[in-house]
């Protein structure tokens, strides 16, 4: 069986060739891959080839938007924006919510960086967060490793536990984004020099960041930097998950940007809260500016100690985000969500 699922998904990926396809060409499934030590995917010790495993659902997403950052301080970005998506297979069906965030970063030396930001939702109307880190040595080979935070009093919490490695290909002409995830809990490792596929990186490139940045002590308000009207839908409540997590996402659906930056808040992307105490925030979304510059926003911590940082192309009008320090105000209430003040840090 695992035989056959190599070979279905060799032919799926010559099927849809084509420049616009990511994912595509003939993997070393016998090979383990080593994540680089600065984006590890949850997998240090190494990712197997997906299908080594056994296959547990297929996400068939919709793509909303395509924005193309261009070269940051980390690679060159890509940001793709999940119309929506339906899920199908033995042990998960449902759909893919809207709004979810796909990231892609490739390095100068072809490697690839993954992360996703998705929610899902099951046929019996629970909520399912999850986040992935994927790495590939090139475009060819890219694994994707699934972190679900699924309820612990659902019959969904065994995604909590166990090894989960996906196939993602992505065809941006025909605007449609495949994940196929596969069990990998009982694949084997075998590391020997002979086994393995080691990811470099350039040297003297800045590592990406995991997580958000966090306030130093003495950071204080300084210069008003933006004001943002940020809209939002409903919010989908996971509840109690793995980690002593308490999980409550709300969508973002647009806004308005005004200060040293003038613009609209995009679509898609959300805050996906944690409500255990102290409950924290950690927003990923994007803006557009008036003059069509895309930059990446997070914006994460406890109430009362928020840092927001950004991303965005290292030769473009607003390279200066990239560098500098900032400080939010809480979220307040504003026509049809929230409003959120942002400031340079002083210290």
């Amino acid at each position: 069986m695992k035989h056959i699922r190599s070979i279905f998904f060799i032919l799926a990926a010559l099927l849809v060739g084509g420049p616009s396809i990511h994912g595509q060409g003939t993997p070393d499934v016998k090979k383990v891959l080593i994540p680089h030590t600065s984006w590890n995917c949850g997998m240090a010790e190494g990712i197997p080839a997906p299908e080594s495993g056994t296959v547990v659902f297929e996400a068939q997403m919709q793509i909303e938007n395509i924005y193309v950052v261009g070269k940051t301080p980390y690679g060159n970005r890509q940001v793709v924006v999940i119309k929506d998506g339906v899920l199908s297979g033995p042990k998960l069906t449902g759909s893919v919510t809207t709004g979810a965030l796909d990231f892609e970063l490739k390095l100068s030396n072809g490697v690839i960086e993954i992360e996703q930001i998705l929610v899902l939702k099951t046929t019996s109307g629970q909520y399912i967060y999850l986040r992935t880190a994927g790495t590939g040595e090139n475009a060819n080979d890219v694994r994707v490793v699934m972190d679900f935070e699924a309820p612990t009093a659902s019959e969904f919490a065994w995604l909590n536990s166990g090894k989960y490695v996906a196939r993602r290909v992505v065809n941006a002409a025909a605007k449609t984004m495949t994940l196929r995830v596969y069990d990998v809990s009982g694949v084997a490792l075998t590391t020997n020099s002979s086994n393995v596929i080691r990811i470099a990186k350039p040297s003297g490139v800045p590592e990406q960041p995991w997580d958000y940045r966090k306030a130093a002590p003495g950071e204080k308000q300084g210069t008003l930097l933006i004001t943002e009207s940020v809209t939002l839908s409903p919010s989908l409540r996971v509840g109690a998950t793995k980690r002593g997590v308490n999980r409550n996402i709300i969508p973002i659906t647009g806004g308005d940007v005004t200060g040293r930056i003038t613009g609209k808040v995009l679509p898609g992307g959300a805050d996906y809260q944690n409500l255990t105490a102290p409950a924290t925030i950690d927003a990923k979304y994007l803006w557009q500016t008036s003059d069509g510059e895309v930059i990446v926003v997070r914006n994460g911590g406890p109430f009362g100690s928020l840092v927001p940082s950004f991303e965005v192309r290292t030769d473009g009008p607003y390279a200066w985000l990239n560098t500098g320090s900032y400080l939010s105000s809480n979220p307040g209430p504003a026509a049809g969500g929230v409003g959120i003040t942002m400031y340079d840090s002083v210290r």
